[in-house]
């Protein structure tokens, strides 16, 4: 007997899993949205702090590879001790091709649980921003907040549509991968390595930013943190750094390449290739 799925079999089960998802009241849905997108923070958080000063000592690419390793914490998180995460939950575009789930119940699940990330990261970006921690290595931790949140709002439509593609391919891949295993440690390693290949690559995740690019601006009001910042180089002025620019620059073109990503080249590709009646 194997200790994984079948490529079929995920695909089955996620048929399954979306159905399940699509009927979530809402109270529940709203709190496990809440909770998925405090991990996430965690991952994104722990990623800044581990990697704030490590470039100057391992160089930019293994500190991106260190970066992308802890970052994976978040998705474990999601996968092992349960939540909604709008990310993975775009997989359930193969329940509605295979007919299990409604056009309806899939956007509904979506919209609520986008909020509710999007809540839980600002929860934890409010109790990060008042735990002093970005205080850490002479305001560095604070400094590499603000220069991620500044470069991110200053991508192109087509560099952060483009780049929330390829993160959210890897990152349902993940899901998809942790859907295969059978125990904790296989979900755990199906979980790691895309993960840690789209934080080291650089691509975009419209949740992680609903941290990464808020951290930053509760931080643009210290002078000292962007003296520090400009200091180390910083590419960009802060005043580039807006609510605006961050909801409608970053978090539109991110979420929509996030949707193809995930839902189309994920979701939809399996359906057709293990699902779809009358294959050729």
């Amino acid at each position: 007997m194997n200790g994984f799925l079948s490529p079929k079999e995920i695909t089955e089960k996620v048929v399954e899993i979306g159905k399940n998802k699509s009927e979530l009241p809402i109270l529940p849905m709203l709190l496990l949205g809440m909770l998925a997108g405090v991990y996430i923070g965690f991952g994104a958080e722990l990623c800044t702090m581990v990697t704030h000063d490590l470039p100057k000592y391992l160089g930019v690419g293994f500190a991106k590879f260190i970066g992308g390793s802890v970052f994976t914490v978040g998705l474990m998180l999601v996968v092992l001790a349960g939540a909604e995460l709008f990310t993975g939950n775009c997989l359930m575009l193969t329940g509605v091709l295979a007919g299990e789930v409604s056009v309806n119940g899939m956007l509904r699940n979506w919209l609520f649980v986008f909020f509710a990330n999007f809540a839980g990261s600002m929860l934890l970006v409010v109790i990060m921003y008042y735990s002093n921690l970005w205080k850490i290595g002479n305001l560095g931790v604070g400094a590499a907040a603000l220069t991620t949140a500044v470069g991110k709002v200053n991508l192109s439509f087509s560099e952060a549509f483009c780049r929330g593609i390829a993160c959210n391919w890897l990152v349902c891949l993940a899901v998809w991968l942790a859907i295969a295993g059978k125990d904790a440690v296989s979900k755990i390693f199906g979980v790691y390595f895309p993960i840690m290949t789209f934080v080291a690559s650089g691509f975009e995740h419209s949740v992680a930013n609903m941290y990464l690019i808020p951290i930053g601006l509760f931080l643009k009001g210290n002078t000292a943190v962007v003296a520090t910042a400009n200091a180390a180089g910083l590419a960009w002025s802060v005043d580039s750094l807006t609510w605006s620019s961050f909801l409608v620059g970053n978090l539109v073109p991110v979420t929509l390449g996030n949707i193809v990503g995930g839902a189309f080249f994920v979701g939809g590709v399996y359906y057709f290739a293990y699902l779809r009646k009358n294959n050729d």
